[in-house]
């Protein structure tokens, strides 16, 4: 009744001038807010929200780089407003690097089937910072279709709030698909203000007591920091693990209006899981291939090096289960699909894109996958909910407390009852169809 009252004076009410007036006012707004749609109406209101003033504003053209990339679905970020609770990775079955913690993760073992599920104490990421009190805003891109994680900070001297002075660090992070020892972290500085600035180069050195130790050599004409550690298995069995890097300056210098472009090359070597009376003799070996290793790729082309993992990645991304869009309410999301694939791609192997793999190991590889294939009638593998569970904390086994680790067994994977949490785990992603080994049964099969 109150109701039919207000619309009988609705009329009335619009017969005022300035009444129509505003309720045209309003629907302009409304259909004008509408057309910018929800990405644009993120970006026009949220900047004078963005943390870090200048360096915040700053900020949001380097995201906007990657906008196009993450909604045709080849990427996901995470950004101060937009924070993801998703680990940013770079694995290759081989090694596995945790940006967020910057932790290395090694698999006990070189043979297929392996994973890097043991997480060490030396710490991969070497730190570049502005020198001085600053204002930053940082943001992370996991990139799918390149296998890299894409790392971004702009900042800006606290005496000025200037978007022209802000200093943008753009870095990338990969683990390289083709030679599983291999990872890079390159650097990109640029200085657009008129004034030079120097950023303070450090690592993360091991805490006393720690299971790693580092110290300088000599490489040719070069000088590199040699890490070495060890990660208890089962079995009371050691894995030694031995990591080359060229060493950097302590500081680097950036003229005004320039940029700055750096590659950091690292080599890791490990061991099969080794009894304590053979470390020393062990350790030699994993110490001279390592840095023989390091001086092959010191002589070669980065680019090159950047090139020939982005093309061994995309090959093996495209020929999974990429999705880009998805609008069935039944099916897990593009996100869901391909952060999972990402995932499953980096923490396994591929042997066949391995260089150190001879032409009769690569024979052999090959017709063992030349098999008649069968057809699958069970259920629908996107519409499987068990294949896709909800997001949930998980740990991973360790070894130093008697929990084993083992290629055929899943749920010690998924749910060991100690040691540290896992990157991969922890994103819950499809982590049925990781092992499929969960599935005691076989599945029926027909054709």
């Amino acid at each position: 009744m109150w109701l039919q009252q207000r619309l009988k004076g609705l009329p009335g009410l619009l017969s005022s001038s300035w009444a129509r007036r505003l309720l045209i006012g309003l629907l302009l707004f409304l259909i004008f807010y509408w057309y910018l749609g929800a990405e644009r109406r993120w970006r026009l209101f949220s900047g004078s929200a963005m943390s870090g003033g200048a360096a915040g504003q700053c900020l949001l053209a380097e995201i906007h780089r990657w906008k196009s990339l993450v909604d045709r679905g080849e990427g996901i970020y995470s950004t101060p407003q937009e924070q993801l609770d998703t680990p940013f990775v770079s694995g290759n079955g081989h090694i596995l690097i945790d940006i967020d913690s910057n932790k290395l993760w090694v698999a006990s073992s070189s043979q297929p089937g392996s994973a890097p599920v043991h997480q060490t104490e030396y710490a991969p990421r070497v730190g570049v910072h502005l020198e001085g009190k600053r204002a930053e805003a940082q943001a992370s891109m996991l990139w799918f279709r390149k296998g890299a994680v894409l790392f971004v900070r702009c900042a800006s001297p606290a005496a000025l709030q200037s978007v022209r002075d802000c200093v943008t660090i753009r870095e990338e992070f990969i683990a390289h698909r083709s030679r599983p020892n291999v990872y890079l972290q390159r650097i990109h500085i640029n200085n657009p203000s008129d004034r030079a600035v120097s950023l303070d180069v450090s690592s993360d050195n091991p805490a006393f007591g720690s299971k790693f130790s580092t110290s300088m050599e000599k490489l040719e004409d070069r000088e590199i920091m040699l890490s070495s550690g060890r990660v208890p298995v089962e079995n009371n069995r050691i894995v030694l693990v031995v990591v080359v890097t060229k060493k950097l300056n302590s500081r680097i210098q950036v003229s005004a209006k320039s940029e700055y472009t750096d590659n950091i090359l690292s080599v890791v070597w490990t061991s099969e899981p080794t009894e304590s009376t053979k470390l020393e003799e062990t350790f030699s070996t994993l110490r001279e291939g390592a840095k023989k290793e390091l001086g092959e790729l010191l002589r070669a082309s980065v680019d090159e090096l950047v090139v020939d993992h982005q093309q061994a990645w995309m090959d093996l991304f495209i020929s999974g289960v990429e999705m880009r869009k998805i609008t069935d309410s039944h099916t897990p999301s593009s996100r869901t699909v391909n952060t999972t694939l990402y995932y499953i791609l980096s923490s396994s192997m591929a042997p066949l894109l391995d260089r150190r793999l001879s032409s009769e190991e690569r024979a052999r590889l090959e017709s063992s996958l030349n098999y008649a294939d069968h057809c699958f009638s069970g259920h629908a593998t996107m519409h499987a909910e068990n294949l896709w569970p909800e997001r949930s904390e998980q740990c991973c086994p360790d070894p130093a407390a008697g929990h084993t680790v083992d290629s055929d067994s899943a749920e010690e994977r998924l749910q060991g009852a100690g040691g540290s949490r896992c990157p991969w785990s922890h994103a819950g992603y499809g982590a049925q169809l990781w092992w499929p080994s969960v599935h005691r049964e076989p599945p029926p099969v027909s054709g």
